[in-house]
C-alpha cells in the first residue's frame, strides 16, 4: 500500500476530465493536479517547448512526493512521455495514447473507419497512427487537427452554436471523405464536447482518452502494489493562471461547488 497521492497535469483544465473516471474508480486516492492554464494550449507549440514545460511540471510534481505521474494530455503523451520517464525512473508513470489504443484495437475490426482528432501537435507526431498499427495493421486511420477548440473549450464556449458551427467546420468534410464510423477524442478537453459530437454525429462510436487513461491507472497501480487504503481522500487542484475560467470548469467537470474543491495557484517561477 501507499497513501501518496497520485500526480495529474494538463496544458489546462482538460486533464480534469479523467478525474470523475479515477474517483470513481479509486475512491481511496488522493491527487494533485496542475493545470498549466497561464500557457495553454500546448497544441500549437513546439516540441522542444513542450518538452521543456513537461520537465519543470514533472519537477513541480516531484517535490510534492506524487506516487505516480499522469500525463492528462495527449499533446504531451505524444512529444514528451519518454523524456519524463528517462528523468524520473522510480515512479511509474502513464500516458493517453497507449491505453486509447489498446482499447481501440481491442473493439474496432477491420471494418471500423477510424478518426482521430486532436491538436496540431499529436497530429504531426504520428503516435497514435503508429501505435494503433502496431497492434492491428489492418485498421483504416485518418487524422484530422481541430486547433481552434482547445481555446474555445477553455473560455467554456461548448454549450451553443460555436462550439457545433466549429465542429462541423472541422468534422463534417473528413467525416464523409474518410467515411469515418469511429472517432477517438485524441485530446483530454474532447470528453467536454462529447454532447455536442453525440448529437450532430449520432451514429459515430466516440472514444475518450480521459476514461482510457483512468483504466490504465488503476492497472498500474495494482501491478505495482501501491494502491492507497486511506478514507478520506482529499485532491488538490493547481493552475499556474488561477482564473474564473479554471475555476468554473472544475465545478463543471466534477459537479462540486469551488467552496468544496481545494483549488490553488502555483507560479511555477518560469
Amino acid at each position: 500500500m501507499d497513501n501518496r497521492p497520485i500526480g495529474f497535469f494538463d496544458s489546462g483544465v482538460g486533464g480534469v476530465t479523467t478525474i470523475p473516471h479515477i474517483m470513481r474508480m479509486l475512491p481511496n486516492e488522493s491527487i494533485i493536479f496542475f493545470g498549466d492554464t497561464a500557457r495553454t494550449p500546448y497544441g500549437s507549440k513546439s516540441a522542444k517547448t513542450i518538452r521543456q514545460f513537461t520537465l519543470q511540471i514533472g519537477k513541480f510534481l516531484r517535490n510534492n512526493d506524487v506516487k505516480m505521474i499522469v500525463i492528462a494530455c495527449n499533446t504531451v503523451s505524444s512529444t514528451a512521455l519518454e523524456l519524463l520517464r528517462k528523468t524520473y525512473t522510480d515512479i511509474p508513470i502513464v500516458g493517453c495514447i497507449t491505453p486509447t489504443a489498446k482499447e481501440v484495437v481491442k473493439i474496432c475490426d477491420k471494418d471500423s473507419r477510424i478518426g482521430i482528432m486532436a491538436t496540431k501537435a499529436t497530429v504531426k507526431s504520428g503516435v497514435y497512427e503508429d501505435k494503433i498499427k502496431s497492434l492491428n495493421r489492418e485498421l483504416f486511420i485518418k487524422s484530422i487537427a481541430c486547433p481552434a477548440l482547445v481555446p474555445l473549450i477553455e473560455e467554456g464556449i461548448i454549450d451553443n452554436e460555436i462550439m457545433d458551427l466549429t465542429l462541423r467546420y472541422y468534422l463534417d468534410d473528413f467525416i464523409k471523405e474518410n467515411d469515418i464510423n469511429t472517432l477517438i477524442l485524441g485530446c483530454t478537453h474532447y470528453p467536454l464536447i462529447s454532447k455536442n459530437l453525440k448529437r450532430l454525429y449520432p451514429d459515430i462510436k466516440i472514444f475518450s482518452s480521459s476514461k482510457e487513461v483512468a483504466t490504465a491507472v488503476k492497472m498500474e497501480l495494482e501491478a505495482a502494489d501501491i494502491l492507497s487504503d486511506k478514507e478520506n481522500a482529499k485532491s488538490i487542484f493547481y493552475a499556474s493562471d488561477l482564473s474564473e475560467n479554471f475555476v468554473n470548469m472544475i465545478e463543471r467537470i466534477l459537479g462540486r461547488d469551488s467552496d468544496e474543491l481545494n483549488i490553488k495557484f502555483k507560479n511555477l517561477d518560469i
